[in-house]
């Protein structure tokens, strides 16, 4: 007989630990079967995957296309050491080739988006032979002991204090940041971007190997900057000869309705890309870091000193091969961006009916909602790094005791479902969002 829900999370609870909580505060979600969009627990009650599980399963749960590339896979060859030369390896990097933009051209392959964003550093401090990595506050880059240090999110303090080379800069937020308080969102910027430029002076451009930045900011809450920051970036790039490297780890694969999330400034030139979640939308891990042909061709004589015992791995690669398949031939980087504009207009028209939402961010199926207490002052219902308030709280268990599955984190509810979602199942979220908000309007200035 199957355990029940209730029996299920006692032995998750007694045997393994959670991340990111302490244990008796961890209370979670079953998860016994899932299809599509949908997971059920062990008591049968089903969740619509509001978030993608953590904006990962981009593909949604199920695709019969990809199991049967991870079942052929197996069938031959499911390990390989990292050294060795397979036939999912070689056709993933082709197809890394082709999707990802400008000159990027050779991928090295990670466990996972952390390490991913470890060995883009690494690789850019070896090609520059220079130290320092730019990085802005309000960002994520994963949880490994550099990649922590490189986040400006607040779980980065219990980290610290990390590596010694991290140089964190302002970034963009127009709807907090007093950058933005005087001025349109191109002027405020315009001014962090002249705020960056002084820290690179301050550093000394001939320490600073790279800036890092996401290519659309995820985890700290979708805070983006528009063309005038980007133009910024690439110019301080440029003119200092630092390298860009773009993390897009969380936009990446059709989050964005393009197929990474810099691609919406098509006047960026990356030079190193760091990419994991919807690289095989989690049904095996896997990360990816790709250069340019330049910094390749400096491998061809220098030593790359990377790499983990399952990197490369060849179940993986052949899971991360189906998957940009079905992005193909399942037209979903389209249905992203049409899908995108049909839940923009509902987190709009939700905006428009409940106090509480203070702002609403993003584009594609990579959009957040953000509460506050008082529209006119902005006052947060809990606050950046802080606990989650009552009326957080309150709104979290309403959605998950609706049948929602989503990331909520400090002020923000994230809308970002796999890219399979089709109308009426942003409707039925967005049904289930209304009578959330509807908790947090109780706190919020009417």
């Amino acid at each position: 007989m199957s355990p029940s829900h209730a029996e299920l999370v006692d032995r998750n609870k007694t045997y393994t630990f959670a991340s990111w909580t302490s244990q008796k505060a961890w209370n979670p979600i079953s998860m016994v079967r899932a299809e599509g969009v949908y997971f059920w627990d062990a008591d049968g009650k089903r969740y619509l995957d509001w978030s993608s599980q953590l904006v990962n399963v981009n593909i949604g749960h199920g695709n019969p296309h990809v199991i049967q590339a991870i079942q052929k896979q197996a069938e031959s060859v499911c390990y390989a050491y990292p050294s060795i030369a397979t036939e999912p390896r070689a056709r993933l990097g082709q197809l890394l080739r082709e999707i990802t933009p400008h000159d990027l051209s050779k991928s090295f392959f990670t466990l996972g988006g952390a390490d991913a964003i470890e060995n883009a550093m690494k690789i850019a401090r070896l090609y520059k032979g220079r130290q320092k990595i730019v990085t802005r506050y309000r960002s994520y880059h994963g949880a490994t002991f550099g990649a922590m240090t490189a986040g400006g999110d607040p779980r980065r303090l219990a980290n610290e204090p990390g590596v010694p080379w991290i140089v964190r800069v302002h970034g963009p937020y127009p709807y907090r940041s007093p950058i933005y308080r005087t001025g349109t969102q191109e002027e405020g910027d315009q001014i962090v971007v002249d705020l960056i430029e002084e820290t690179v002076q301050f550093e000394g451009p001939e320490n600073i190997a790279a800036i890092l930045l996401e290519g659309y900011s995820g985890s700290s809450g979708i805070m983006q900057g528009g063309d005038v920051f980007w133009r910024g970036v690439e110019r301080i790039c440029e003119t200092y000869d630092i390298l860009l490297i773009v993390d897009e780890v969380m936009s990446g694969f059709g989050r964005t309705g393009e197929w990474f999330g810099i691609n919406h400034y098509p006047f960026v030139k990356p030079d190193i890309m760091a990419m994991a979640k919807g690289l095989t939308s989690g049904y095996v891990p896997l990360g990816a870091v790709v250069v340019t042909g330049e910094i390749a061709g400096f491998f061809d004589d220098n030593v790359l000193w990377g790499g983990l015992t399952y990197g490369a791995h060849a179940l993986a690669c052949a899971a991360g091969v189906a998957n940009i398949e079905v992005y193909r031939n399942e037209k979903l980087i389209e249905n992203s961006r049409e899908m995108g504009k049909t839940l923009r207009r509902g987190l709009m028209n939700l905006a428009e009916k409940h106090t509480s939402v203070g702002d609403v961010r993003g584009t594609g199926l990579h959009q957040v909602i953000e509460l506050v207490k008082d529209r006119e002052t902005r006052q947060p219902l809990s606050g950046w790094n802080k606990p989650a308030s009552e009326p957080m709280r309150r709104v979290a268990a309403s959605l998950r005791e609706q049948g929602m599955s989503t990331f909520v984190n400090w002020d923000c509810v994230f809308c970002t479902p796999p890219l399979i979602v089709t109308q009426e199942q942003i409707d039925h979220g967005l049904d289930m969002l209304d009578h959330a908000l509807a908790i947090a309007d109780e706190y919020a200035k009417a």
